[in-house]
């Protein structure tokens, strides 16, 4: 694990980029629990990094202690925070896994999930794997589920393209946002469509090298804020950059 991102992830200041996307995500997060009917509410968070985005908004949600969630991370830095978070807390339903997100294997036994997290991800792997994830994204989902995802709006902007792909998932568009002095971007958007049978075989996604990596080069060209070269790509890095997916 990078000692340059977890630098980076102590950088989090109130009026701070990542801090303003962090803001967009929780506020997703906190609609979704508001929508929930009665009874327990499944959570499933890939590449979850500490889980603030979900715990900050756990912390003083009255639906916090129906939420049963699994948040996965290949880091133990953050695997270690995000446990003693939910500990804080008294959320002993909130599991963090050391795994890799980026196969649904990872999810099993948590899925359907009523709440899905796709959030720092999606910069640092190929536009093919961003379109594959939201297509499979229903077999991970309960009916009704919510999405949430990020994606940086560096030129070329591949957003418009996203939101194509969920719609095609079968999920309704319920908010896109374009932070604001940011390139970062937060969609939401619910499943109206069937949930489809889950595969534990699928892949998801690949983490692309760092050179390669859209947010990555984007960085380099000065196109908006962005991670350190190397770095976990997290929940809470504002611009989708950083290295790859816990």
């Amino acid at each position: 694990m990078s000692s340059e991102w977890v630098e980076w992830m102590r950088q989090y200041g109130e009026d701070s980029h990542q801090a303003r996307r962090l803001r967009f995500v929780q506020e997703a997060i906190r609609a979704a629990l508001d929508r929930a009917p009665p009874g327990p509410i499944r959570v499933l968070s890939l590449c979850a990094g500490d889980g603030r985005d979900l715990l900050g908004v756990l912390a003083d949600h009255p639906r916090a202690r129906d939420v049963r969630a699994r948040l996965i991370d290949l880091t133990p830095e953050f695997v270690a925070a995000g446990r003693a978070g939910a500990r804080a807390l008294g959320l002993h339903a909130i599991e963090f896994v050391l795994g890799d997100a980026s196969v649904a294997a990872s999810a099993e036994g948590a899925v359907p999930a009523d709440l899905l997290l796709l959030c720092g991800i999606f910069g640092n792997v190929s536009d093919r794997d961003i379109r594959a994830t939201a297509h499979h994204a229903p077999e991970l989902c309960a009916a009704g589920a919510t999405v949430v995802w990020t994606r940086g709006r560096f030129p070329p902007d591949l957003t418009p393209s996203i939101r194509e792909w969920f719609r095609d998932a079968g999920f309704e568009e319920l908010a896109f946002v374009a932070v604001p002095d940011s390139t970062a971007s937060v969609g939401s958007g619910r499943l109206v469509a069937p949930p489809r049978p889950f595969d534990r075989a699928v892949r998801l996604f690949t983490f692309l090298p760092d050179a390669e990596r859209p947010a990555s080069r984007a960085r380099a060209a000065g196109l908006g804020p962005a991670g350190p070269a190397g770095a976990v790509a997290t929940a809470t890095d504002a611009s989708d950059a950083g290295p790859r997916g816990t």
